[in-house]
């Protein structure tokens, strides 16, 4: 049988890149249970409310719920359980030294499978203040205006 070629996306956080600004992004495997394969192969999964914390030398994503799978027995996993992230031993140290920083966090931005393997994306993020917010969403509207404008111009 022929190997999976690609990127097949799972779960998106799109309300991280609204709520934070991203600073670096990472790649990192996934340690999982064969349920929790077929359940993310199946596309339940939600990672709205996870971020990934370094604890012992290890990175570990938290808070990311991968529903039961359906034909799942005894074996079946917790859907909120910890899981750990697969990086590289400098990616790591990288990271411990950035979130002692104040403000520092990391989030996760995807959950997708890449030539068959499951991996997220984690950033290393810093919290948006209201008034941010404000202006991220008033430059966006702009943005819009321009291009709705241009598009006006272009059909007369």
């Amino acid at each position: 049988m022929a190997r999976e070629q690609g990127r097949t996306l799972v779960a998106q956080n799109r309300r991280a890149r609204y709520d934070y600004h991203i600073d670096t992004t990472y790649e990192a495997g996934l340690v999982l249970t064969g349920t929790e394969v077929k359940s993310l192969r199946a596309g339940k999964a939600t990672i709205g409310d996870g971020y990934a914390e370094v604890r012992d030398g290890e990175v570990w994503l938290r808070n990311v719920h991968i529903a039961e799978y359906d034909q799942g027995t005894w074996t079946n996993h917790d859907p909120r359980r910890s899981r750990k992230l697969l990086l590289n031993k400098d990616e790591i140290s990288r990271l411990i030294g950035k979130t002692r920083e104040r403000g520092f966090t990391l989030v996760p931005l995807s959950l997708y499978f890449k030539d068959g393997y499951a991996k997220v994306e984690i950033a290393l993020a810093r919290g948006k203040k209201t008034h941010d917010k404000r202006h991220a969403l008033a430059e966006k509207e702009a943005k819009r205006e321009a291009d709705r404008a241009i598009a006006r111009a272009r059909r007369r």
